[in-house]
């Protein structure tokens, strides 16, 4: 679609999970912070996410705008218009109990196995998103730009591909390129697009259809959460069978770096925290290690360096690699904290870890918001020894919270953290690389001086998401003006 010259391109953010409402990881974040710093530019913002049971629940200000009859996935399939809590940011539901309505995740049920439909699932999500871009739009709200992300919103611009009209230009996000929506053959045709675009130059992925890699090829525009994942995962290492494809699209993909919710993320007013702290005031930081000390079961003390750790626990996010330096790490006078799920054998790893030494480490299974904002602040060091991060947000809160991350060289961490100036970076990847960089960060801590500096460094890093948000309507505009 056409834009004026007079007003900023009007976007429809598509996505299967936003924050507050609905969370697996960090995908939820940006959906519920990116859209928002967009509207504070002055761009017209939509975000379009299905109706699970969490969303219809805590969406405010609900009201039908359309139903849709005869799609491919339902009968009747409502949509509904609704407001983000907090920001306000304007929701578009898409109401359809047949595919939304049910216990368990976004993307499984409560055993923790993918959903059988989630093709006509996400599909859906995908259409819905390519009708509003399109002349068959029923509401007022017309996008110059559908903005898409992973593997479960990628349907949409190859729907848009095969529509006759005037349409919107496209942007595919990638946030991790190893979930790639991989279906059987015969979903091509259940979905709706034409047996043609099941080739090596459309929708085939060694035999079978991938989502994803329909949204890689038929957008106009890829971005991906960081310059340096942009550059990876046109390699093999990383590129998880996509990388062809990607290098011979790098004219047109870009690595933007996140944002974090600032708001949500102020140490200062973070009501999490036992005490708030700023960069120019750090005493309610040592309350808040206490209080994370006294919750976790260890040693009140304010002295013993204190290592956090918040991740899935999975062998890329380098679960394992603690885990084997832990014998050698806990000869130190230190302290370590776990939050997260994962892996079963990674998990009972942990588990043990924390019985054979209960008055150093301290480990919860599970997911706690609360907790996660504790960790942060209570901890003196992050760990984030990820095998690959397409962008990661724990190292960015951390410099936020005064609490130096220690990460792998890879990804936005290699692009966020600063070696020496707001944490410590370390390759190549291994146990040998990962104690080492402890021990650089340990030094540091024993020296006041230092050790102070470093955090203040990270505190005062702008991590908002308005660098990001003008990064992105930089390339919206490039987009339309090249059309």
């Amino acid at each position: 679609m056409a834009t004026s010259k007079t007003r900023n391109p009007r976007v429809l953010f598509v996505t299967p999970e936003i924050h507050p409402l609905i969370k697996t990881g960090g995908l939820a974040d940006v959906s519920g912070a990116l859209p928002a710093a967009l509207r504070e530019l002055g761009v017209e913002t939509r975000v379009l996410v299905p109706g699970y049971p969490k969303v219809l629940a805590g969406a405010r200000n609900k009201r039908l705008s359309h139903t849709f009859h005869d799609l491919p996935e339902a009968d009747e399939v409502r949509l509904l218009s609704a407001s983000l809590p907090g920001s306000g940011v304007p929701l578009l539901i898409i109401d359809c109990p047949l595919l939304y309505q049910r216990d368990g995740g976004p993307y499984q049920n409560p055993a923790g196995v993918d959903w059988p439909d989630n093709a006509q699932r996400f599909a859906l999500l995908s259409r819905i998103g390519a009708i509003l871009g399109s002349d068959a739009s029923p509401l007022s709200f017309h996008p110059d730009i559908v903005h898409c992300n992973d593997w479960q919103s990628a349907l949409a611009p190859a729907f848009l591909h095969f529509m006759p009209g005037k349409k919107a230009a496209t942007v595919m996000t990638l946030h991790n390129l190893a979930f790639q929506g991989i279906f059987p053959p015969h979903i091509v045709a259940e979905v709706g697009l034409p047996p043609a675009s099941f080739s090596i130059e459309g929708v085939e992925y060694y035999g079978n259809f991938s989502t994803l890699k329909a949204g890689l090829y038929y957008a106009d525009h890829i971005t991906t959460v960081s310059p340096t994942y942009a550059r990876e995962i046109q390699q093999e290492a990383l590129g998880f069978g996509m990388q062809g494809l990607l290098a011979r699209r790098s004219d047109k993909l870009t690595g933007i770096v996140n944002g974090i919710d600032t708001g949500d993320w102020n140490p200062a007013a973070d009501p999490h925290l036992v005490q708030g702290y700023d960069a120019g005031q750090m005493a309610g930081k040592t309350a808040n290690k206490l209080a994370l000390q006294e919750k976790m079961g260890l040693k009140r003390d304010p002295d013993i360096p204190l290592l956090g750790m918040i991740s899935r626990i999975t062998h890329q996010k380098g679960g394992d690699l603690l885990l084997e330096i832990a014998p050698q790490l806990l000869q130190e006078n230190v302290q370590i904290v776990l939050l997260g799920t994962g892996e079963t054998a990674l998990e009972n790893g942990f588990r043990n870890l924390a019985h054979a030494h209960p008055d150093k480490v301290g480990v919860t299974i599970g997911f706690n918001e609360g907790l996660s904002h504790l960790v942060e602040a209570g901890a003196d060091m992050f760990l984030m020894p990820s095998r690959f991060e397409p962008c990661g947000l724990n190292q960015m809160y951390s410099q936020r919270y005064g609490t130096p991350p220690l990460v792998h060289a890879t990804g936005g961490l290699a692009d966020t953290v600063v070696d020496g100036v707001t944490g410590f970076v370390f390759e190549p990847m291994t146990a040998e690389g990962f104690f080492g960089c402890i021990q650089r960060a340990l030094a540091a801590y024993r020296d006041k001086k230092v050790w102070g500096k470093i955090q203040r460094n990270g505190m005062e890093r702008d991590s908002s998401w308005k660098k990001s948000a003008e990064d992105y309507l930089a390339l919206y505009k490039s987009m339309l003006g090249g059309r």
